[in-house]
């Protein structure tokens, strides 16, 4: 929560703050906010036609060059893959730091950053056909079945765009950069089963568990990330880590009535870590597993009786209820949960849920 200076001043006036230690309280925090070094700020999300066609531009050039690239743009050949990708890479960067630095243009520019830090994977794609650098499993194919396959051989090309992002947030600190490292997170925690299975195609079970360890080790990058800066840097991390952890656990076949009500359990816990980390994607999973397990329980109780679509309606209708009533109460719930929880916790919370 965010304070001014007349905000504090109006509080003094209201009788809220005693007005005799105002001064003193103005001078520490102007102190306090000269000593702690700004963190690199970056543009507050907009959502006008400008920023529409900017972002629809960007991502209409990153999918052209990949998920969209036919089988003609394949047999260029990898070294001119890989002098196309630098080439477009090049261009891009400079043409957004331009926009970035000359021109004060944060947003253009950092998607323009964006779609150069995208052709890191062609890049690497292009050395390693050019090179024959595949490894043990073998080429994987076109490019555009980087998007389509999961293959042990596509690491390279991951570890490519992660590296690329990271580098480009140095210098460019735009949010949307931080998509292209979480895709390739996603990618990363199914393509690295077969490279832990020791095999080209891992069985299902050993993808499963990589997915699910791997997404929460990038659940925990995410929280760290939104722990020790400002801007929404982390809300792709946190999504694409929530799909390969929850993916994994909500993938797990048959289990006992025990381990499902603990799978209940978990989707109800990350309800309440929504509210303490401030964000809104974790209560939407754990809405989706807690209309899951209700819909697997409604089926069971219910099962090949007439009432079995009213049943499931019925909870649909409860869980809209839900959203409901903590929407109208969320500020109360919130305030409670500041002033009765422990300190310890609460400087675990990032800057933004406080």
């Amino acid at each position: 929560m965010n304070f001014t200076e007349n905000d504090l001043r109006a509080a003094a006036a209201a009788g809220a703050l005693n007005a005799a230690e105002l001064p003193g309280l103005l001078a520490y925090l102007e102190q306090r906010a000269s000593s702690v070094p700004a963190a690199p700020s970056a543009p507050a999300p907009q959502f006008d036609v400008a920023h529409l066609l900017w972002y629809a531009g960007a991502l209409i050039v990153m999918t052209a060059m990949g998920l969209f690239s036919t089988l003609a743009f394949s047999q260029m050949g990898g070294e001119a893959l890989a002098v196309t990708a630098l080439v477009y890479a090049a261009g891009f960067a400079a043409a957004g730091h331009y926009l970035w630095h000359v021109k004060g243009l944060r947003t253009p520019g950092g998607l323009l950053i964006a779609i150069a830090v995208s052709m890191a994977p062609l890049a690497v794609y292009g050395v390693q056909d050019a090179l024959g650098l595949w490894g043990e499993f073998g080429k994987p194919g076109t490019v555009q079945d980087f998007y389509v396959w999961i293959k042990g051989s596509w690491i390279f090309m991951e570890i490519a765009a992660i590296l690329a992002a990271v580098i480009a947030l140095r210098f460019y600190p735009f949010p949307f950069i931080v998509v292209i490292a979480g895709v390739a997170l996603w990618f990363m925690s199914m393509d690295l089963a077969p490279w832990i299975a020791g095999s080209d195609h891992a069985d299902w079970e050993t993808r499963r568990k990589v997915s699910l360890w791997f997404g929460l080790g990038t659940l925990i990058i995410a929280w760290a990330v939104d722990w020790m800066r400002r801007g929404d840097f982390a809300f792709w991390l946190h999504l694409f880590g929530m799909i390969a952890f929850w993916g994994a656990v909500t993938s797990t076949s048959g289990g006992t009535l025990s381990d499902k009500a603990l799978y209940c359990a978990m989707n109800v816990a990350l309800l309440f870590l929504a509210v303490f980390l401030g964000r809104k994607v974790y209560a939407v999973f754990g809405v989706i597993g807690i209309a899951l397990y209700l819909g697997d329980l409604a089926g069971k109780v219910f099962k090949e009786s007439l009432l079995f679509p009213f049943a499931l309606s019925a909870i649909g209708v409860a869980v809209i209820a839900a959203g409901l009533l903590y929407y109208r109460h969320q500020d109360k719930i919130t305030a409670w949960l500041d002033a009765n929880m422990p300190q310890a916790v609460k400087r675990l919370r990032p800057v933004h849920a406080g």
